[in-house]
């Protein structure tokens, strides 16, 4: 029996059926090379899901779990091929941050609430993804993420500091207080645990320098549990992890819960969203397909609300697990499916060995993790190239390090949507005139620089960007200036090709210069206009106030028809005769013809 066409589906059921346009591909040759990906994959995701569950304060098998369920709903309600999903650095260390405020980690309260959080995550992504705001995500810049995540790199390694030194530091202390123990406590550290991390790092960065076909993670661990077996020393364990398939389990709906998650529910979001989105957009990129960020939405909502209830705490895209997936030869999302279904099948195998690894050893393999976050290349071209940006970046990063994870985020966003409105409230407004050393008479600039001559009815202004609320007091001013520097031109034409959108407010500053040039004798007009900028203005009725007689599709037919509105009395006392049609000299160029400039 064939599967049904996705387009055949009712409007509302396509979100959660996107398999369809995949499935067909499945074949022999796909599900071979889907079947080794998702393997690797397994193989890949047993050491980092331990790890990434000791970040969040999660119990080790908790990291696991994350991994399994999660990764087979995301792949199949997805839209990307090579996305594998599941527990993440960056979603973990902010699981913590939101967490850790309100419960222990580790204990059964702080697991609830972790449960009860990613199950509001996952109905907001999915809420999301059906309101069509995946284009959300690009709010948040790279800059933002770059500083976000070296900073969350920080606080890693920060959270490790008591494993990898053996010193009491508590839990959950802050960043400051954590290295101020460490400075002020120096002599206690414990030589046998700090051997055995800093062994763990060291073997760690050289499998993965000089053997990168090599899973370092496991290698490390391996090496780093021998080690502490060969010294002999008692060291705390991770423990053995329980051997069995991921418990079934609730989220609590109760108001406290609600509440004591409420405030990092939105940053996790969108943290989450962010993270998949981009890893399976970079990956279509290099695959060469086409990815629905709405359809991930759906995808990432979907694998968090069944991950509440399979014990599994915020998943999002993962991107070591999804890199290895695609370089390991992933056709389609089978492969991101049967590598939870392999991680599942290790964890009943391997489980038990847990109790031999030390947590000096885990804490020099997430040591080994942070460092690798920090994009030292990006951020040092960002320092070099933009101080906006370097702005943005360096205060993400210290509010990562010094406020909560979540307000850091939204530090970096906001301070993101202030840049962008700020340069979207300053549209370019240039003053064009015929260059009266070119012989086709091209459009210029009208500058000290250009030495071309104004005509004294007539202006030509460029407007490039959105006339919308923000940027109407800035053109108000700037044609305002414009005009007091040639009071006599009543005539404003605007170049209108590089506005793309007009709200009503914008239609409205519009309208009422046209009224004001018209009451002064004069004129506004509008050349070249996008036909949904002419639809915006229509429909909000300042057209009508322009009038569809100033509305004209070159500067030649502009200046034609505007020429024979000026007052000739001035025009036979002018000396700057600009236009042809005002008898300008053009070499090679026939009388009374005006060339149409070409973009400028």
């Amino acid at each position: 029996m064939s599967l049904p066409s996705l387009n055949t589906l009712p409007t509302w059921v396509r979100p959660f059926a996107p398999f369809l346009t995949w499935l067909p591909r499945v074949d022999r040759a796909s599900a071979k090379a889907d079947t080794l990906a998702g393997l690797t994959g397994a193989l890949v995701a047993l050491p980092q899901g331990v790890a990434f569950a000791t970040i969040a304060g999660m119990p080790p098998e908790y990291g696991l779990y994350a991994g399994m369920i999660p990764a087979v709903v995301a792949a199949l309600f997805g839209s990307s091929w090579h996305l594998v999903s599941g527990p993440t650095t960056a979603a973990s260390i902010v699981v913590f941050s939101v967490l850790s405020l309100h419960a222990e980690p580790g204990t059964a309260a702080y697991v609830s609430l972790a449960l009860t959080l990613t199950f509001l995550v996952g109905v907001i992504q999915v809420a999301m993804g059906l309101a069509r705001l995946g284009s959300l995500v690009n709010f948040i810049s790279h800059s933002v993420v770059t500083g976000f995540t070296a900073g969350a790199a920080i606080l890693i390694a920060t959270n490790q500091v008591r494993h990898f030194t053996g010193l009491a530091i508590p839990r959950g202390a802050s960043f400051t207080d954590t290295w101020g123990m460490v400075v002020g406590h120096a002599g206690a550290i414990d030589p046998a645990i700090f051997g055995v991390a800093l062994a763990t790092l060291l073997l760690g960065m050289g499998v993965k320098h000089w053997l990168p076909r090599w899973p370092y993670m496991i290698v490390a661990m391996l090496g780093g549990s021998a080690l502490a077996a060969w010294s002999g020393a008692s060291l705390p364990t991770v423990g053995a992890l329980p051997a069995s398939l991921p418990p079934l389990s609730a989220p609590s709906l109760d108001g406290d819960s609600i509440r004591a998650v409420a405030s990092g529910v939105v940053a996790v979001t969108l943290l989450a969203l962010t993270e998949a989105v981009s890893i399976a957009r970079a990956l279509a990129a290099r695959s060469g397909q086409h990815v629905d960020g709405n359809q991930e939405f759906v995808g990432q909502g979907m694998s968090n609300l069944f991950g509440s209830f399979f014990s599994g705490y915020v998943a999002t895209g993962s991107f070591n697990r999804s890199g290895v997936n695609y370089a390991a030869g992933a056709r389609t999302p089978i492969a991101a499916m049967l590598a939870g279904v392999f991680l599942l099948l290790l964890v009943l195998l391997v489980a038990p060995w847990a109790r031999y690894l030390p947590n000096a050893a885990m804490a020099g393999i997430l040591f080994q993790v942070a460092w690798g976050l920090i994009d030292f290349r990006e951020i040092a071209h960002t320092l070099r190239t933009s101080r906006v940006e370097s702005s943005i970046l360096l205060a993400t990063f210290a509010g990562t390090l010094f406020l909560t994870l979540e307000e850091a985020i939204i530090l970096g966003v906001f301070m993101s949507l202030a840049v962008y409105l700020a340069r979207t409230a300053r549209p370019n407004v240039r003053v064009r005139v015929p260059n009266p050393h070119d012989a086709r008479r091209k459009f210029t600039d009208a500058t000290d620089a250009t030495h071309a001559p104004q005509c004294p009815q007539l202006r030509f202004a460029r407007v490039d960007g959105s006339i919308y609320f923000g940027a109407v007091s800035y053109l108000r001013d700037q044609i305002g200036a414009q005009d007091r520097a040639m009071p006599a031109q009543r005539h404003l034409a605007i170049i209108a090709h590089g506005i793309n959108f007009i709200d009503k407010e914008g239609a409205d500053f519009l309208a009422e210069e046209a009224r004001r040039r018209q009451t002064r004798g004069g004129s506004l007009s509008l050349v070249r206009v996008k036909d949904i900028v002419q639809e915006q203005l229509a429909e909000s009725g300042a057209l009508k106030a322009i009038g569809g007689c100033n509305l004209f599709d070159s500067k030649t037919e502009a200046v034609r028809a505007l020429h024979g509105r000026l007052d000739p009395e001035i025009c036979r006392g002018c000396r700057a005769r600009i236009f042809l049609e005002c008898g300008a000299p053009s070499a090679g160029t026939p009388k009374h013809t005006q060339t149409e400039p070409p973009h400028a």
